[in-house]
């Protein structure tokens, strides 16, 4: 008689940590089985009192994903032991035999179903068969395998976009752009009923999509989209790490929070009206964000063509439903920037989030109501975290032509057959106005914007200017007025540049600056003669304090490391309720919180440290979190290179 042990012998999947290497998912432990489709991965049975005899023996391998495994839908397989495996489908040969060993070579084909599995034997000889559940493993996609749809071809962006625990989230305006960290996660798993699509990397994002925003029932979501500013959990995005916020979600089976940060909601076509002195009316709502952020996901395009395959946008956080469910994409980075708006999914959308213009209106006395010039708001400085380094990539140019050129003409002129697109008149202005920043605009201090005025014309022009610098948030709402300028006679000579100044003083910014840290500033030109109106906008970016963050302590893996983290007040009031959050993938097992029981005056340092015991080697980040009273969601983090153990 020939029989499989039990259990807990019959199958050594702790060779997990020889699969996982060369799987590349040992960032997510050994201790469970984790391959990648299209790729041969190993597992050894063990038998007892007697060893494999080929041509008597018979073994057959059976997995299954899913809560109803089905062969009609691609979710269970019967998979004989044959001599070699086979490409393109779930296959298994014996690699090896030694005593009573066997050695199992399995094989999933590069289209299969992601997700958990259930892996069972069953065998057979002459006088007996038996089944025995064996183990479960986890298969995902593989960006290094040519045949799978998301294959991606060079090392370094798997390295980047595979690989990496941490990115960077650019955020702020398009005059001044900063960078938040952001710890992925990504080995986090969850769950969703619908496993016989999930060979199709398309539906995956548009699950991924979906999940994210609450729909009116306590399905699987992690947050609830809201807009006005009120909270009703204390957590927020801003402070709370994505792991840290996923696992509560798994826990309690709840949302999470409420997404109200910036990098959550799209800027589409809009319009807003303002009075004659350049005060928003309250009647009309503003839905100009200052940045948005999304997610581009590499997949082939077999339902649109070959043209449209590579990087798809697939937006977490949509705002309008598709095909039914509010998720957005994947859709397709080229057929944005070739304006094919009838594309699968959403592209019209995707195109509106990044060439949308404003067109502001000016009230007047009468009640009349004035059109400005269209200003270029939208779709600027679209950035990326640049492929083996923190700095940022501006990939504007894969998403649209650069502006002025034949191409953006051509695309437009398709685009405005489906009456998207409204084409403004390109000829020159007799007065252009900007708005312009200057050196120390960070938070605590005073400073000064300008508007910078140019008359284009041989004629001297005689005008009225109003400026008006108001906090705000992300979302477009403005709050306290922080400065104030009324120059009624403001005389412009022949071809006469001029620049005024506004100061923007701290005591009156400071107590209503929201952690957006932005503070919107127009300025309203009125030329007397022809009772023109030219407008000009701009979000003032007020930066945070920087955190310094020292590592003390020898940089090897399983080595007791000291994490030195501060953070200079930069204010001219103490700090009260101050707080640290820490957490690094390799570095931290959950995140780290410390808070500081004594005020920190102005001028001082709020400072903490840490014990780290690093768990992994190479290149990794601690993110730092700095919440008070009066500064919130200022972030920092730094990288350490972490030795490994020796051999």
């Amino acid at each position: 008689m020939w029989i499989v042990s039990d259990k807990e012998n019959n199958a050594e999947l702790p060779s997990s940590s020889t699969n996982n290497r060369s799987h590349h998912t040992s960032d997510a432990g050994c201790d469970r089985l984790i391959v990648r489709r299209g790729q041969p991965f190993q597992i050894t049975l063990n038998f007892s009192n007697r060893g494999y005899e080929d041509g008597v023996d018979k073994l057959a391998l059976g997995v299954q994903t899913g809560p109803c495994p089905s062969e009609e839908f691609g979710t269970m397989y019967n998979i004989p032991v044959s001599e070699a495996l086979q490409e393109g489908e779930w296959s298994a040969a014996i690699s090896s035999t030694e005593g009573t060993k066997v050695v199992l070579s399995i094989t999933s084909p590069p289209n299969a179903r992601i997700g958990r599995y259930n892996l069972s034997l069953e065998t057979s000889t002459e006088f007996q068969e038996s089944s025995f559940q064996i183990d479960s493993f986890i298969l995902l996609f593989n960006p290094w395998c040519p045949e799978d749809s998301v294959y991606l071809e060079q090392d370094d962006e798997r390295k980047e976009y595979v690989l990496s625990q941490h990115g960077i989230i650019f955020q702020g305006t398009q005059n001044l752009i900063t960078d938040v960290p952001w710890n992925y996660g990504q080995f986090l798993n969850a769950s969703n009923k619908d496993c016989s699509r999930r060979n199709d990397p398309g539906y995956i994002s548009r699950v991924v999509s979906a999940m994210r925003r609450w729909t009116g029932t306590l399905d699987k979501v992690v947050f609830f989209g809201r807009w006005d500013n009120r909270l009703m959990m204390a957590s927020t995005p801003c402070s709370d790490g994505k792991v840290d916020i996923l696992r509560r979600v798994e826990e309690i089976k709840l949302p999470a929070g409420e997404i109200w940060t910036v990098w959550v909601y799209a800027a589409v076509a809009c319009s807003a009206v303002l009075d004659e002195n350049g005060k928003r009316q309250k009647k009309h709502k503003d839905i100009i964000w200052n940045f948005h952020c999304w997610v581009e996901g590499m997949d082939g395009r077999p339902d649109l063509g070959e043209f449209y395959n590579g990087w798809q946008v697939v937006d977490p956080t949509p705002q309008e439903k598709s095909e039914g469910t509010y998720c957005c994409g994947p859709a397709p980075v080229i057929a944005v920037k070739e304006g094919d708006i009838h594309l699968k999914y959403d592209v019209m959308f995707v195109f509106a989030e990044v060439n949308a213009d404003a067109v502001y209106y000016v009230e007047q006395k009468d009640g009349s109501v004035r059109k400005t010039h269209f200003i270029s708001l939208v779709g600027q400085k679209i950035s990326t975290k640049a492929v083996g380094n923190d700095k940022r990539e501006d990939i504007t140019l894969s998403y649209k032509y650069p502006e002025g050129s034949e191409d953006e003409r051509r695309v437009f002129e398709k685009a405005n057959k489906s009456n998207l697109v409204e084409v403004e008149d390109s000829s020159p202005a007799e007065i252009t106005m900007k708005i312009k920043g200057s050196e120390g605009m960070d938070k605590g201090n005073d400073f000064d914007v300008f508007a910078v005025i140019t008359n284009n014309t041989e004629e001297e022009k005689k005008c009225r200017l109003m400026l008006c610098a108001r906090t705000t948030t992300y979302n477009g709402r403005v709050e306290a007025e922080c400065g104030t300028k009324d120059l009624l006679n403001l005389t412009l000579s022949s071809q006469e540049e001029k620049v005024v100044p506004l100061r923007i003083l701290y005591e009156k910014y400071g107590p209503t600056l929201t952690e957006d840290n932005t503070i919107k500033v127009m300025a309203l030109l009125q030329e007397y003669a022809s009772e023109r109106t030219v407008l000009a906008m701009r979000d003032i970016y007020v930066k945070n304090p920087a955190i310094k963050i020292r590592f003390l302590g020898e940089h090897k893996q399983k080595r007791k490391l000291v994490a030195e983290v501060s953070m200079i007040n930069p204010l001219s009031e103490p700090l009260t309720s101050c707080c640290f959050t820490m957490e690094g993938a390799g570095l931290t097992e959950e995140q780290l919180i410390e808070t500081l029981d004594c005020p920190v005056e102005p001028g001082q340092d709020a400072k903490v440290r840490v014990n780290l015991m690093p768990q992994q080697s190479g290149l990794l980040k601690l993110i730092v979190d700095f919440e008070s009273d009066r500064l919130k969601a200022v972030k920092g983090y730094k990288n350490i290179i972490i030795a490994p153990l020796p051999k």
